[in-house]
């Protein structure tokens, strides 16, 4: 029975044979890991830019639209005033 399980366990070890993680594999990995990091930093770099790029943006289009409105009732306001005055003025 021994002589069974021995022989077993030899063709289990020679079938499957154990594969070690060495260093040169761990360095290996690791080069590999920083160049696909170096890769990936500046594109996710610049995303980040161009989102908070183009919420600053989409901020001051929206303080323009507002700004252009109050610009065009004030104008209607000068306008209005600009009006009664003269009116004012032909009739005293």
């Amino acid at each position: 029975m021994e002589d069974r399980d021995e022989l077993l366990s030899e063709i289990d070890d020679l079938l499957n044979e154990k594969k070690r993680l060495d260093f040169k594999y761990l360095v290996f990995m690791l080069l590999i890991m920083s160049f696909i990091s170096l890769a990936i930093f500046p594109k996710i770099y610049i995303q980040q830019r161009i989102y908070f790029k183009s919420r600053d943006i989409s901020k001051l289009k929206g303080e323009y639209d507002t700004l252009v409105e109050e610009n065009k009732l004030i104008n209607a306001s000068v306008e209005s005033i600009r009006y009664k005055n003269q009116i004012l003025d032909t009739l005293f």
